[in-house]
């Protein structure tokens, strides 16, 4: 046995000798790059498998999916989330609550009587395009794109911001969403 090989054993046997309080638990709400990745596209195939559901089941199932992907998603359980949806309109335009996302995602609420449902447009396909990922810790944020492909293939590409926190759990959630049409230059 070498010295490192006899220096590694000595180390392995006095660490199994530590008292029971020095292998706690050990929390880190960091957020990784592969997370955020696979947060925004998670929430790309449930904006398709809502807009699915709700031609193929109509409103109610889909409403009922939207349900477990808002609870799911975004961080409501936490608090008041800011989200920006694209097509909202005064005195509607923030929907800090989860009961606005709701109708924002799939209408049906009196409370909201603009929100036709945005997740019940047909769409087809949705795919993130970051411009940037910036990761802090136990937040990240991303700015890009998200092109969505509608049933007849026409893409409507929107401009998109995101906050990820993680939730108690470790469980990324979404804490800020601002999303808007593209500026046209008219």
């Amino acid at each position: 046995m070498n010295k490192t090989s006899r220096i590694l054993a000595a180390v392995a046997m006095a660490a199994a000798t530590l008292p029971v309080f020095a292998k706690g638990v050990v929390v880190n709400q960091s957020i990784t790059e592969a997370e955020v990745l696979a947060a925004q596209l998670t929430w790309c195939k449930a904006l398709v498998d809502i807009s699915t559901t709700g031609a193929k089941d109509g409103q109610p199932a889909a409403k009922a999916l939207a349900e477990k992907v808002i609870d799911g998603a975004y961080a409501y359980q936490m608090g008041a989330v800011l989200f920006k949806p694209t097509l909202t309109v005064n005195p509607q335009t923030f929907r800090t609550t989860r009961a606005g996302a709701l109708a924002y995602f799939v209408g049906g609420d009196p409370a909201f009587p603009k929100d036709t449902g945005f997740a019940l447009k047909g769409w087809a396909k949705c795919e993130p395009v970051n411009a940037a990922i910036f990761i802090a810790g136990d937040s990240a944020t991303t700015m890009g794109k998200v092109n969505i492909t509608g049933k007849d293939g026409k893409v409507t590409t929107v401009d998109k911001t995101w906050k990820f926190v993680k939730d108690d759990a470790g469980k990324l959630r979404i804490a800020v969403h601002h999303s808007s049409l593209e500026y046209t230059g008219q």
